[in-house]
């Protein structure tokens, strides 16, 4: 039974232009949750490419104040409130984020589109505070958000459990902080930045950015006892050899499945 996918719209780091920033759906039976939205309104072409009509989304979850993350949500409030001026919107719209994401995406929001998209702000499209470690509902899907620890921007991640039972993880943009093992460890799906592979690291540069290398999420999942590995937020130099090699790297460390989606690949969640 396919019941839950997850639609990677953009795998890339914020400097990439061979592909679009990270950002992913999770679509369930009933409900489509956007994470992330790139840095553009490239998240428009993405989402039309991947075959999902603004009106099927009505829950984003934005995890962090980049503008490689939030730039695009602006595009996705100011088409949602367009489809609600002319009628082709049913019900609301809610973009969950921490403080200073709801705070940046309201200033911008309000500074730059026009008085007719901002007058849904409130008042159809709602912009929802969530807390380190609760839970809330997003559609049919309840998670758990969680602060990440990150040392560079106040960063969101969750868990949630997913319609078939099993769990994901979404650990942002940034390496695993230990202090939020009880929200990873033994999950189902882990969602995992890998900026390049450990062997490219002298060219890339990922611990002076405060990123990860494919060997180094493979170890991490290994140890935290997870069964799916999912990697993004990469370079773009090496596209065309990326999904065979990371995955190679990633399996050197880890006993479990390694995926390494392209932009718009779907990931089927199968119950075995």
């Amino acid at each position: 039974m396919k019941d839950t996918q997850i639609i990677m719209l953009g795998t890339g780091n914020a400097g990439v232009t061979r592909c679009y920033n990270t950002c992913f759906a999770i679509r369930t039976a009933e409900n489509v949750l956007l994470v992330d939205a790139g840095g553009g309104n490239g998240i428009l072409v993405q989402l039309e490419k991947a075959g999902i009509a603004i009106e099927r989304i009505h829950d984003m979850f934005v995890t962090h104040a980049h503008t490689d993350h939030i730039l695009g949500a602006v595009w996705v409030i100011r088409m949602v409130a367009q489809q609600m001026q002319s009628g082709k919107y049913a019900g609301g719209f809610r973009v969950y984020g921490h403080d200073k994401v709801l705070q940046v995406l309201d200033w911008i929001c309000r500074m730059t589109l026009p008085k007719k998209i901002v007058q849904y702000l409130g008042n159809g499209i709602e912009l929802c505070e969530v807390k380190d470690g609760e839970t809330f509902k997003a559609g049919e899907l309840k998670l758990q958000s969680f602060d990440i620890g990150s040392t560079k921007e106040k960063q969101y991640g969750f868990r949630t459990t997913l319609p078939n039972g099993q769990s994901l993880v979404c650990l942002g943009d940034e390496p695993y902080n230990e202090k939020n093992r009880p929200y990873v460890e033994g999950a189902d799906w882990l969602l995992c930045e890998a900026f390049c592979l450990y062997k490219d690291r002298d060219i890339f540069k990922p611990y002076e950015k405060h990123h990860s290398t494919a060997l180094d999420a493979g170890k991490l999942a290994e140890e935290l006892k997870v069964k799916n590995l999912l990697l993004y937020h990469t370079e773009d130099k090496t596209l065309n050899t990326r999904k065979a090699c990371c995955t190679e790297e990633a399996a050197q460390g880890f006993s479990g499945v390694v995926h390494v989606p392209d932009d718009l690949e779907i990931i089927d969640i199968i119950v075995n």
